[in-house]
């Protein structure tokens, strides 16, 4: 096990710290010696911290004079942050990249210790730390989801996800019936009264919940319907309809996402900017050439930009000297009905 930890935190670890050492951010220089770059310290001394703990069970010395939360509480961050750590292939190499996965895997805690605990490391702030929503010009309201299950991408622009009740913003908006059919469903499953738990869960579902399994553990979880907010990719059964969910599966297939939403659409879809680990997702698409900027929404310049960047490398549709637009393609096929 000690091996493949090793391995999975990079060269950096092959020599684990002591329990005395200790890093005060990317100025420190007791890394030099070993070959790390002066912009990689802070990854390379998250790593082995993080390989550390998983041996040890204890957190860096000095973390305290950064954060305000118990020893405790900094246990369970590390706990998480080896576990994301793990399973994030490749592992983190920029410290950009570092310091987007602590603020994902800890999103969910205070904003001031996530600052602290980056600082300590000499990391920068993410993106998600910087753009305080308030400051987002006509933002509805912010979503952090639970990860993204594959079978909820419908096509290259539209996206199923649940966030869970525990959440801040959905835990006072659950209807009580919602809440005690979630108990219910426990207790009928826990008796083996599998036909009472499916039709407690239909009530859920048609409620607009569902119940989520993951790490062994059942989730109640609000269910959103999310249009990519400014991009609108080619139908299934367009030229590279199915290269555009592919692509936006590859993206967000098991990740929790930031969802920036703005507006909803005829269809009860909510119309929001999706961000997974720091990644604009509307961008990635329309960089390969895999949506159109749908200026008639949308007027964003730096859409427009990428749209334009993927037509002239004639990337994805655009390979094509004329590609069929999705809103034209519906509208033609309606008329034919």
């Amino acid at each position: 096990m000690g091996n493949a930890l090793r391995f999975l935190y990079g060269q950096c670890c092959a020599e684990p710290p002591t329990t005395n050492t200790t890093y005060g951010g990317a100025g420190d220089q007791q890394l030099g010696h070993h070959g790390v770059s002066s912009s990689t310290v802070g990854v390379s001394a998250l790593a082995q911290h993080l390989y550390h703990f998983e041996i040890t069970s204890q957190v860096p010395e000095g973390l305290s004079k950064h954060v305000s939360s118990s020893k405790k509480a900094q246990s369970n961050w590390y706990k998480k942050l080896s576990k994301a750590w793990r399973e994030s292939k490749p592992p983190p190499k920029t410290p950009e990249e570092a310091s987007r996965l602590v603020f994902h895997t800890l999103q969910k805690h205070q904003t001031r210790d996530i600052e602290g605990l980056l600082s300590f490391y000499g990391l920068p702030l993410p993106d998600s730390l910087l753009d305080a929503p308030p400051l987002v010009d006509g933002l509805k309201f912010e979503l952090h989801t639970l990860p993204v299950d594959p079978r909820a991408v419908a096509d290259g622009d539209t996206v199923t996800v649940y966030v869970s009740t525990a959440d801040t913003r959905e835990s006072s908006r659950v209807p009580q019936e919602v809440q005690m059919a979630a108990v219910e469903r426990d207790e009928a499953r826990a008796h083996r009264n599998y036909p009472k738990a499916d039709a407690l869960h239909k009530q859920i579902k048609d409620a607009g919940y569902g119940v989520v399994h993951i790490n062994n553990q059942d989730i109640l979880a609000r269910k959103y319907r999310i249009r990519l907010r400014g991009i609108d990719a080619p139908e299934s059964e367009m030229p590279y309809g199915k290269e555009a969910k592919e692509e936006l599966l590859k993206i967000i297939d098991g990740k929790c996402l930031r969802i920036l939403v703005f507006d909803e659409d005829q269809y009860g879809r909510f119309v929001g900017d999706i961000y997974c680990n720091g990644v604009f997702v509307q961008e990635v698409m329309l960089r390969k050439g895999l949506a159109w900027h749908y200026t008639y929404y949308d007027k964003r310049p730096e859409l427009d930009k990428w749209e334009k960047g993927a037509r002239a490398k004639r990337i994805g549709l655009w390979a094509s000297s004329n590609p069929e637009m999705p809103w034209e393609w519906r509208r033609n096929r309606s008329h034919h009905r």
